[in-house]
């Protein structure tokens, strides 16, 4: 993952004003800890910060006074209604240090006919190197039928990655479908056929009444 540089201004207010203050001037207020060092209080810029946290454990370059930096996002606050970021906890890393952090992941592929996946876990906490987080995990659910299971030690991790949660955690099952929800897909199925075979009709006696 590409470090994401952004200069920040050591910051001096605080409180409740202050932050409205900094928000309004199209900054972030935040603070950068870890490593045992004291906790530096800063401002973002908004915008570019905005940016960068859309990519989840975006690696950050923190430029403050001259000095750099690395850094993850620990904690993200946003407006409940608005979404707009109100504060961000930072935490210093240093390059080839292991980290643990929650990553993705994504399904691929159909289960067998008549079968329906659960995903128990959306994310999965893993240990891998601050400068090498990877962005996610795929697992494939292709053919596989009612009764089987995925765990998070069947899943195939980027090397220099490793779990970091027990390995016979259950990320993903897959159960039979049950006769109600195949009932509803079928009449769903026969609702889209006689609506296609409406409109046909209906195009069919438009072209008769134009000729």
């Amino acid at each position: 993952m590409a470090e994401v540089k952004l200069t920040a201004e050591l910051r001096t207010e605080f409180g409740k004003g202050a932050a409205r203050r900094i928000r309004r001037a199209a900054k972030i207020p935040a603070v950068l800890y870890g490593h045992g060092s004291d906790p530096v209080h800063i401002t973002l810029p908004g915008h570019e910060t905005l940016l960068a946290l859309r990519e989840h454990n975006a690696l950050l370059s923190i430029d403050v006074d001259g000095k750099s930096q690395l850094a993850l996002p620990k904690q993200v606050q946003r407006d409940p209604l608005k979404g707009f970021i109100e504060h961000v906890d930072l935490l210093i890393v240093r390059r080839g240090e292991k980290v643990t952090v929650d990553i993705a992941i994504h399904t691929e592929g159909e289960s067998a006919p008549d079968t329906v996946v659960v995903v128990d876990r959306n994310e999965l906490s893993v240990e891998a190197e601050a400068t090498h987080i990877p962005e996610g995990v795929t697992v494939s659910v292709e053919g596989l039928e009612a009764g089987a299971q995925i765990l998070a030690q069947d899943l195939q991790l980027p090397e220099g990655t490793t779990l970091a949660v027990d390995p016979e955690t259950l990320i993903i099952s897959v159960s039979a479908a049950r006769v109600e929800e195949l009932a509803e897909e079928a009449e769903g199925e026969a609702a889209e056929g006689e609506a296609a075979a409406d409109e046909a009709a209906d195009e069919s006696g438009e072209a008769d009444s134009e000729s």
